[in-house]
């Protein structure tokens, strides 16, 4: 039996205390989700803990430190299942330092509304992270 991959990601918000709008990054590769929208973020490396890996990734993909909320709950220990081999956890996080640049992985970075969830949802998100939008609109909402 092979590992669960971890894999990291961040919903970045225009503020922890009062979110009113995502950034959603736009995914140049693998060719199946190239053109689709997602959490920055990536693998965790051995030896590193999940908040070090995505303040780590998103220096490297956005070009930005953050300060980090909350994470976004799965209902499961390891996570949200990408796939039968990865499972991914979220956490809200805020630019500290920086203005988000489209460095590695992506070509376009978006910063969309959170009020109404129309923008959000009309992005092509990546199948697995779909869950992931719908759970942090209804956290925003209720926290509202």
């Amino acid at each position: 039996m092979t590992a669960m991959i971890n894999v990291v990601g961040a919903a970045v918000v225009d503020s922890l205390e009062q979110p009113s709008r995502l950034l959603a990054a736009r995914r140049t590769a693998p060719p199946k989700f190239a053109g689709m929208w997602e959490f920055p973020g990536g693998k965790v490396e051995a030896g590193e803990s999940a908040e070090a890996a995505l303040h780590r990734e998103l220096g490297e993909e956005l070009g930005i430190t953050v300060r980090l909320g909350r994470e976004v709950d799965s209902g499961s220990p390891s996570g949200w299942p990408l796939n039968e081999q990865a499972v991914m956890r979220v956490w809200f996080a805020e630019v500290s330092e920086g203005e988000p640049q489209p460095l590695e992985d992506h070509d376009e970075l978006r910063w969309v509304r959170l009020d109404g969830h129309e923008e959000v949802m009309e992005l092509p998100w990546i199948p697995a992270d779909l869950p992931i939008v719908r759970a942090l609109l209804d956290r925003v909402a209720a926290a509202g």
